[in-house]
């Protein structure tokens, strides 16, 4: 028997922003906290925004406290702000950093205890209360957190997460036009971001048709739109697809779960600072080419909805065509294809390799197992920019 889960609602298209003036009308929220990523406020994307609250006549305050690659010890000084102010709703806006935030201040309002006692690695608490209700507007077309449980938190040299289904939003506004202004490296970061939790959702352990179905159709609309909305944003019909792409993306992996790549991708952010979408995007070539022996027949359809050739061809070819499309995705968007780009030594690759082989939540839905000596590969694989196959 198979389960999918989502948001109560989720509103998107152009110009879906106008439904924050319904939801505020029809809850009668009277305090709202919005955590929004700094650089939005400067850039004037949240006018809009708390033009709605305004008009609403609705209490707000704004925290811009947010960090890429989120520290532990910036979520829990929002944490403590968020609960002098008594919020009766948050409203998170921007990237995964901030909705991230968001939904960790949302719920920890109204339960005690740092977020590190809430960490699925190390904490020791269970989450007692609910917390207030949360509505999340995503400013990137990548994370897909505005439709997960899920909220990534920065340690010293890994990364961990909360997750639990106190965290998932009760409304999320998905509007392409808040995506507009993205600049390129942004949008490509962000846009393989979201093609990795479509693949990794679609070759997944705990896939289902369900699932299936909307991984295969986000990674048609992102393949077939990311370079466009790359090297030229003003184009609103890739931003736009690049947008429900994500959405779809997200609820994919948000039940699907995803594997390798994030698991590997999670130290370079802990221990390198690398920004997750970079981090998943230097890593994606490099873990297909050694797992796809483990899913042939998914390797093939994820061929067809990247649009490559496949007629004449045995699977095993069809997959490492694969492999080199994605290799040349990265690369033609922008984005590093090996670590070393980022100062990353060879002598950091037993330590990445230390910290990956943790990430047990995640490597656990690969459908090729990743033992140590798997993950030390693939990171000196990355690491001399050399594919296998």
């Amino acid at each position: 028997m198979n389960s999918f889960v989502s948001p109560k609602h989720i509103y998107y298209g152009t110009g879906s922003l106008e439904k924050l003036a319904g939801v505020l009308g029809n809850s009668q929220y009277q305090r709202v906290l919005i955590v929004a990523d700094p650089m939005l406020k400067k850039l004037g994307v949240i006018d809009p925004i708390t033009e709605i609250l305004n008009e609403a006549h609705v209490e707000f305050t704004t925290i811009t406290n947010v960090i890429p690659e989120l520290p532990i010890e910036t979520a829990n000084q929002v944490v403590e702000e968020a609960r002098q102010y008594h919020p009766e709703l948050v409203i998170g806006v921007g990237g995964g950093s901030a909705i991230d935030l968001a939904k960790v201040v949302g719920v920890l309002v109204e339960n005690e205890g740092e977020v590190s006692d809430y960490l699925n690695l190390n904490g020791t608490k269970k989450l007692q209360h609910k917390g207030v209700p949360k509505l999340f507007i995503p400013t990137t077309s990548g994370t897909g957190a505005e439709v997960t449980d899920i909220a990534v938190l920065s340690l010293e040299d890994t990364k961990d997460v909360i997750t639990h289904e106190y965290l998932l939003a009760d409304y999320a506004i998905v509007d392409p036009v808040l995506t507009y202004t993205l600049p390129e490296k942004v949008t490509a970061a962000s846009g393989i971001d979201a093609l990795t939790h479509a693949i990794e959702a679609y070759t997944s352990t705990q896939a289902t048709p369900l699932t299936d179905s909307l991984a295969l159709d986000a990674i048609r609309k992102i393949s077939a739109n990311m370079r466009t909305a790359v090297w030229n944003g003003k184009d609103k019909q890739a931003r736009e697809q690049m947008t429900l792409g994500s959405l779809i993306a997200g609820m994919s992996f948000y039940n699907a779960g995803v594997a390798g790549v994030h698991a590997l991708a999670y130290p370079l952010g802990g221990l390198f600072k690398i920004p997750h979408g970079e981090s998943n995007a230097v890593l994606l070539p490099y873990v297909y080419d050694h797992i796809w022996p483990a899913c042939l027949d998914k390797m093939v359809k994820i061929a067809e909805a990247l649009d490559l050739p496949t007629q004449g061809k045995n699977q095993r070819h069809i997959a490492q065509d694969v492999v080199q499309s994605l290799f040349h995705l990265v690369e033609d968007v922008g984005l590093p294809t090996r670590i070393s780009a980022y100062d990353i030594k060879e002598e950091d690759i037993d330590t990445l390799t230390n910290n990956g082989i943790k990430q047990t939540r995640l490597l656990n839905r690969s459908p090729k197992k990743l033992n140590e000596e798997a993950i030390k590969q693939i990171y000196t694989n990355a690491h001399q920019g050399k594919l296998t196959h």
